[in-house]
């Protein structure tokens, strides 16, 4: 269905049409009633319904955040230094990195690993490029190559805490789930007052033991404290509120547009996991579109977004085509 503003455009270009073309005046006019007729039911009909869905009232929808102008200043004058200066080897991969992050940051993906890759070509010890080539590699569903690069992390420095969580999450859309729970696990062990790293862990052991998932969750609750807005989404997995308690309480405590959008990409993507666990693949596929919509490119909720939906997607082919 056509939203009324759209019928009313096209309604006058049929009008336009009329009046340029006098030869066909009363055959047209017949047309334009016509269709005047069919189109304003058709909006007519449209609106209520609109109006009175309780899902449209509760919903939040998020104003996407537009590009950083910054991050356009820094991709032109990168550009001009890696094409014009005299650079070392070393130089020229530091460079090529931070044009990548800042391709990354405003959702340039191809054009981002394409500079991670150059990076490591000329300094193959570059950690953080690993790092984020290995993330990306698991939104492109190419976990061996994602293992690989997090495991390059990883014997470079030890230490690089982030690998476990982004090695883990590459395991758990690779189907590992209990290798995803050992990264998780020691993710989650060295700040365990982290909400999304709880559910994280959450997330991996619920593939395994359901029933132990949830109680490791209602144990790891009592370490995050009350202030921590991440805690509502915990208590929602619980039981503990209810979705629309849930949805009304998040505008609250922001102090602007961009701090609700950022809320709204992580609310959006664990509604949409817990909708999948609920079986509620219809509500799922739409929260993740939702959190695609805020264009928080920089957040792990809005990276995995697409992944979910490509592999919602994929189920579905593969039921039908079992059927």
């Amino acid at each position: 269905m056509l939203p009324f503003s759209h019928c009313v455009v096209k309604t006058t270009a049929l009008f336009s049409i009329k009046v340029k073309d006098n030869v066909q005046v009363k055959v047209f006019s017949k047309i334009v009633i016509f269709t005047l007729i069919l189109l304003t039911q058709s909006c007519a009909s449209t609106s209520p319904k609109i109006a009175n869905s309780t899902a449209m009232k509760q919903l939040i929808i998020a104003e996407p955040l537009p590009i950083n102008y910054k991050n356009e200043i820094a991709i032109a004058r990168l550009t001009e230094v890696i094409q014009r200066a005299e650079l070392t080897k070393e130089q020229r991969a530091e460079l090529l990195y931070d044009r990548g992050v800042r391709f990354d940051n405003v959702g340039l993906n191809s054009l981002a690993r394409l500079d991670f890759n150059r990076s490591l070509h000329l300094k193959p010890d570059m950690v953080d490029a690993y790092n984020l080539l290995g993330i990306h590699y698991t939104q492109l569903q190419e976990y061996a190559q994602a293992y690989d690069a997090f495991d390059s992390v990883l014997d470079l420095k030890p230490e690089h805490e982030y690998a476990h969580f982004n090695r883990g999450i590459a395991l758990y859309y690779g189907g590992r789930a209990q290798l995803a729970i050992d990264d998780f696990s020691a993710f989650h062990q060295k700040q365990v007052n982290d909400p999304y790293r709880l559910l994280w862990l959450y997330l991996a052991q619920s593939k395994v033991d359901p029933q132990k998932a949830k109680l490791m969750l209602r144990e790891g609750e009592k370490n995050i404290a009350d202030n921590v807005w991440a805690k509502r989404v915990i208590k929602l997995y619980l039981g503990e509120i209810s979705l629309d308690k849930f949805t009304q309480e998040l505008p609250y405590g922001l102090p602007d547009q961009k701090a609700l959008t950022e809320r709204l990409c992580e609310a959006y993507f664990y509604l949409g996991k817990l909708s999948l666990l609920r079986s509620q693949n219809g509500n799922a596929a739409n929260y993740f579109k939702l959190a695609l919509g805020t264009n928080v490119y920089e957040f792990v909720e809005h990276r995995y977004a697409r992944l979910e939906l490509n592999l919602l997607r994929t189920s579905k082919n593969n039921t039908q085509n079992d059927s």
